[in-house]
This record gives C-alpha cells, structure tokens and sequence, in this order.
C-alpha cells in the first residue's frame, strides 16, 4: 500500500487542508488546528496520563527522555489505544502529508512543565534546512489551555527556513527572541508544527502542573522515511500503510495497552 491510499483510508481527501492553512505551514512553520479533541476525549486522556505517570513513578518518561522540572511520559502509542486519534486525525495526517510528503510516525509522550520550571532553549529537530527537503514534523496536543503564564510552547515564525541554527545565530537560547510568539490556545487544539521551527517550552509561572500536552519531547513527531530519529531512543516507528493496517488488524496486548508494533533500532545521536 502506498501512501496516497494509506491516507485516503484514514480519510485524507483533497479538501481535507483548507487553503489559509497550508499558507501558514510554509510561510510561519506551524497552525492551529481548534477542536480537535472533544471535551470527553480530554477528560479521558487527562485521567489516562496521570494513571500511567502515577504508575510509572520515578520511571516516567525513561523510555525517550526525562527532563527536570517536568511530567514527562513516553511510548503513548503502546500504552492506551485512547491516544489512536493523535496519529489518525485526517487533519492532523494532511499538514504532515504537506510538510513532508511521504512519512512514518517516531514518537507519542507527553509532557507538563512543573510551577517554576519548563524553560527550554530555543531548539529544532533535524537542523536547519533552509527551503527544504523538510525531514521531521511535530503536533501538540493541548490538553490543558495554553497560556502566556503557564508554560506554553513559544516558536519563531518563519525559522524553519533559515540555514542557520538557534545554537549557533542566538546569544542566549534560553532568553526570550523578539520575534518569538507564545502558542495560546484552548485545550482540545493541535498545533502542528515544522520540527525545523524554533521552538521551545516556557517556564510555568503559575503553581499548577502545567500545561499538559501530547507531544514528543515534546511533541507527536513524524519523520520521512529515510530520516535518521533526533531521539536517543525511538519508541516507535513505522511507515504509514503499516500503522493504518496495525489499527485496523492487530489486538491490543492487554487490557491497558494499544498494539505494539515492531521496534527498529536506531543508534542514539
């Protein structure tokens, strides 16, 4: 199966990107995407991510990365089939489908900047590229609002296109960029994103644990299929046709958990 029809059956059509949206990707790097979780969906992943971060204890998030002053989950993908809808939605797969062309799903965590913490570097995933080929595409899955205060995610539109990394072009990383724009936006959005995007968390002014969000380090990621993952470990990863027939055929291993799918390995960078 290739990858226009393994779209086409997970209800990707011609219509399913609006105009004005495939605009934003190429032109600022990311776009919202309002309501695309339902208020039972959130409730239903809030409880599942914090029974599975309360059963995983200090081991939480070790599968990919463990950061300090955050909540952080990995392997979503093989621990509930409620998170399917993060790497099924027909919107969410055609601004991938647009940003990278062909691809195959890396990772599925999630995160929550702790009271005082969750300040990250400016960063991106797979370098700078300038115009392209684009390699790596993330999505959050806001399940909590994202606000100014909270910790939410912040990006320099128009970055993905420079040549020229954050590292290497910013004094400070850390410290705000005046072009920067902080992702607000209720809970129940995704915000997808080109990985080449500055981006990074902010620190969490309030003292509640923070916005929570699917994501892969995070953030959803994507890769094309020749990509080398950006991770240490990569928990999953396998090309589209393969995951839309694992939906549809193979059974959960249990009752807590979603399929498995095989494991390739990777060596870390």
């Amino acid at each position: 199966m290739d990858m226009a029809t393994a779209l086409a059956q997970l209800g990707v059509t011609e219509r399913t990107l609006d105009q004005a949206t495939r605009e934003r990707l190429d032109r600022d790097g990311y776009a919202p995407l309002p309501g695309v979780l339902t208020d039972e969906q959130l409730a239903r992943a809030r409880t599942r991510v914090g029974e599975l971060a309360a059963a995983e204890g200090d081991a939480a998030g070790r599968e990919v990365h463990q950061e300090a002053g955050t909540d952080r989950l990995a392997d979503l993908v093989n621990k509930d089939p409620l998170f399917e809808v993060c790497f099924t939605d027909p919107r969410l797969l055609a601004c991938i489908a647009h940003v990278l062309g062909d691809f195959k799903l890396s990772s599925l965590n999630s995160r929550a900047a702790l009271p005082g913490a969750g300040l990250q570097a400016l960063h991106q995933e797979g370098g700078p590229v300038g115009l392209g080929p684009y390699q790596v595409c993330n999505s959050i899955w806001l399940l909590d609002d994202f606000t100014e205060e909270n910790g939410a995610t912040r990006v320099v539109p128009g970055s993905h296109r420079l040549t020229v990394s954050p590292r290497d072009s910013v004094p400070d990383p850390h410290a705000p960029h005046p072009d920067q724009v902080t992702l607000t936006a209720p809970a129940g959005t995704v915000i997808v994103f080109n990985s080449h995007l500055w981006h990074g968390g902010t620190r969490n002014n309030t003292d509640i644990d923070v916005p929570l969000s699917v994501e892969q380090d995070g953030h959803l990621t994507f890769q094309v299929p020749s990509a080398k993952p950006r991770l240490a470990a990569c928990t999953f990863s396998v090309d589209l046709a393969e995951l839309q027939q694992a939906i549809g055929h193979l059974a959960p291993t249990n009752s807590q958990q979603g399929f498995r799918a095989p494991r390739p390995s990777h060596d870390a960078e």
